[in-house]
């Protein structure tokens, strides 16, 4: 998944504001106690970040 997509599909979930606040400020357990943008700048593949998301949140299906 290319990091457009990945974005594209956070922004469709959370909306334009607070796709980037849950990015930054949101502390996963499913990514290692790291925030979105941690995990992404610590080279996680973005389809497994968005797998995480999707698991955490609760993301309906046809947005994964």
């Amino acid at each position: 998944m290319r990091l457009t997509d990945f974005w594209e599909r956070m922004t469709a979930h959370f909306g334009p504001a607070y796709a980037d606040s849950f990015a930054r400020d949101h502390v996963m357990s499913e990514l290692g106690g790291r925030t979105v943008r941690e995990a992404l700048d610590a080279g996680w593949n973005a389809k497994d970040v968005w797998r995480a998301v999707c698991a955490a949140m609760d993301v309906p299906a046809e947005l994964r």
